[in-house]
């Protein structure tokens, strides 16, 4: 399943292009010394890694709980539902405004944000890549969709690392030079994003229904525990 989080990053950061890229585009990186432009960009990126594994360590705390109390596979099933309901009817979600309440949090992330971008500090790049992380992107919510159905904090904090992991690359072209994924590629890549989203969310249902099919569909604990004392 942490495959999901890479490719969820990967393509997803077509979509973080026209959120977060004028983030990026704009970032005080000094474009005279290639070297120090490159440890401000990485320090950037270490930032949101940080935010995005901070979330998936608090998310799979939560699917922690649920493992502890043997809710795990119907949580997943619920998660591969959910994702796949977002794409096949968006306006059922467009009703509910989630961000609602905690719009005054995302101002002030922004205001702050707005203030970083007009500086230069050694801890500029992380911190504006730290609240960058924090803002209202629908693809980082499906990502902790998938960090909730993980079974521990660690794992949950690593799928987020890896969803971010694949953000980067786009993100990084996007500093160096601009926005230049306008046009086809960006259309049909966009195009392309929900029949991942559906795809991945198909994993996380027959990861939940136990069919015993290695990697893709391993069966429950309990069932294993049954069979090997079976076995006795």
């Amino acid at each position: 399943m942490f495959l999901s989080a890479i490719i969820f990053g990967l393509l997803g950061s077509f979509h973080c292009i026209g959120m977060c890229g004028p983030i990026a585009f704009m970032l005080p990186v000094d474009r005279t010394n290639k070297v120090k432009q490159f440890f401000q960009i990485t320090s950037y990126h270490f930032g949101r890694l940080f935010t995005y594994s901070l979330i998936g360590f608090l998310f799979g705390l939560l699917g922690k709980g649920f493992y502890f109390f043997g809710f795990q596979q119907q949580l997943s099933i619920i998660v591969g539902v959910l994702m796949i309901l977002a794409i096949l009817v968006p306006k059922t979600f467009q009703k509910y405004n989630f961000s609602n309440p905690i719009n005054r949090l995302v101002m002030k992330v922004k205001s702050s944000l707005g203030k970083e971008l007009k500086k230069k500090g050694n801890d500029t790049f992380f911190t504006i890549g730290f609240l960058n992380g924090f803002l209202p992107c629908g693809l980082v919510y499906m990502a902790v969709f998938g960090a909730l159905s993980t079974t521990n904090m660690l794992s949950g904090s690593l799928y987020m690392f890896l969803f971010g992991l694949g953000t980067i690359p786009l993100m990084t072209a996007v500093v160096y030079a601009g926005n230049f994924a306008n046009g086809l590629v960006r259309k049909r890549v966009q195009q392309a994003i929900p029949y991942v989203v559906v795809f991945i969310g198909a994993l996380f249902i027959l990861r939940g229904l136990g069919l015993g099919i290695p990697y893709v569909s391993p069966l429950p604990v309990t069932d294993i525990h049954n069979s090997v004392e079976g076995c006795h």
